[in-house]
C-alpha cells in the first residue's frame, strides 16, 4: 500500500476563503471509500497506487466544478511494497524514538 499526500488550492477566485472548495473535495475522497487524514495544509490519504492517482485526478478536478478557473495540485506518495503500513506509521515510530 501507498500514502499520498495532496494539496490541491484554486487561484484567482473572489476571496481568500477556500473552505467551500475543501468541502467538495473531501466529498470527492470520501466517496472513494479509502481511508484519509485531512490535515490542516492537506489531506493524506492510503491506498494502492492506482486508485490515488485516479483520486488524485478527481480531486484536481472538484475546483473547476464549482468555478474555480485555475487550479494548483501538489501530490506526494510513499509507495512501500516491503511491509503494510497505516496512516499515523511514521508518526509513531518517530514518536517511539523521542
Amino acid at each position: 500500500m501507498a500514502i499520498m499526500e495532496i494539496s490541491t488550492a484554486p487561484l484567482g477566485t473572489c476571496g481568500t476563503g477556500l473552505g467551500h472548495y475543501v468541502a467538495a473535495m473531501m466529498n470527492v475522497i470520501k466517496e472513494s471509500g479509502l481511508s484519509y487524514t485531512l490535515t490542516d495544509m492537506g489531506t493524506i490519504i492510503k491506498g494502492n497506487v492506482s486508485e490515488l492517482l485516479d483520486l488524485a485526478k478527481k480531486i484536481h478536478e472538484a475546483p473547476f466544478n464549482i468555478d474555480a478557473m485555475r487550479v494548483y495540485t501538489t501530490i506526494r506518495i510513499d509507495d512501500r511494497r516491503d511491509k503494510e503500513v497505516k496512516l499515523g506509521d511514521k508518526i509513531d515510530s518517530v514518536q517511539n524514538r523521542l
